[in-house]
């Protein structure tokens, strides 16, 4: 194991499948001469060259048709994004083509394309610069949507897409790109997409949730322990496919759940979660799901707003007590 930032372990992730497969390539805004927006392509230039490690224009429709176009032709492009918000201009080549092509061709064409970036609340970036978007792209049969939480899933959930035959929607966060934690340095290092893991062990309660959102839920059921109550936190890893069978598992222990999701509460992901745990074990729940997201209004640019804006761990230890009815 070694210790790494999990831009180095994105890095590392890419840097070993290039190496396996002359095929692999990187393409994106700023990822070559720049060595990337937040330096997870560092290095890559001068030992793939530029035949692999592409600069493109400011042209997100352009450099992400390209990948698809290359991905049919036998290719495996991985498409970099400075921020998931920007894939919106990229829209159609993801929701149109990427994730259809194989449908409509009859299972001519496979689309072995990883889309790559930042995704979510950063700071202050402003209303159009902090959205989650898995909510989004997850609704869209043929694409798959990973969003990690550590240096460890990054390595293993990156690599494993990379390899995949599909569209991977790979969703990271701009603030835990400096994140240190202990990551496997085996050349083999596959985490299966698809598959949750327990961040935390518990019994009076589940709380599902996955992205940077996991730290503080993580400081929540801390908060929760100081008191009594042990909360079993399940981190996702993976939007879709979603590992439901690891959270039913969970709620038939708890028999009570909380869903924090950093996106709009409307026709949100936690809102899909909600609805599989009282349709596929509602006999085992003492309470009904709450959820806890952003508030629905835009992103705001003050610091103090955006405190108040994404989930807290006060609204959080308030959802879980709800929850168990505890005062």
């Amino acid at each position: 194991m070694a210790v790494l930032q999990l831009r180095e372990a994105l890095r590392a992730a890419m840097w070993e499948e290039m190496e396996r497969d002359p095929n692999v390539f990187l393409i994106g805004e700023e990822v070559a001469e720049y060595n990337g927006a937040y330096k997870v392509s560092q290095g890559m230039l001068d030992h793939f060259g530029a035949k692999r490690v592409i600069d493109s224009p400011i042209s997100e429709t352009g450099f992400s048709g390209l990948g698809v176009g290359a991905a049919m032709m036998g290719l495996r492009p991985i498409i970099e994004f400075m921020t998931w918000n920007f894939s919106m201009v990229a829209a159609d080549q993801i929701l149109s083509n990427a994730a259809r092509i194989r449908y409509m061709s009859g299972g001519q064409y496979s689309i072995p394309i990883v889309f790559r970036g930042p995704n979510g609340s950063a700071g202050q970036l402003g209303a159009t610069h902090s959205n989650s978007f898995e909510f989004f792209y997850a609704n869209v049969p043929g694409l798959k949507v990973v969003s990690i939480s550590n240096p460890d899933d990054a390595k293993g959930l990156l690599k494993s897409a990379i390899r995949d035959e599909d569209p991977v929607l790979f969703m990271e966060s701009e603030v835990m790109y400096g994140m240190k934690g202990e990551v496997s340095d085996h050349p083999e290092y596959l985490i299966p997409i698809g598959k949750a893991r327990v961040g935390r062990e518990g019994k009076h309660v589940t709380i599902v949730t996955w992205n940077k959102v996991y730290w503080t839920v993580m400081a929540a059921a801390e908060e929760l322990a100081k008191i009594g109550y042990e909360a079993e936190v399940i981190d996702l890893r993976t939007i879709r496919p979603m590992d439901i069978p690891a959270v039913l598992q969970s709620i038939r222990k708890t028999n009570r759940c909380v869903v924090v999701d950093e996106s709009n509460p409307l026709a949100s992901i936690a809102s899909e979660v909600a609805y599989r745990i009282q349709a596929e074990a509602f006999d085992h729940l003492d309470a009904p799901v709450l959820r806890v997201t952003n508030k629905d209004v835009p992103a705001p640019y003050a610091k103090n707003l955006i405190e108040l804006w994404v989930p807290t761990v006060d609204e959080i230890v308030k959802a879980c007590k709800a929850v168990m009815y505890a005062n």
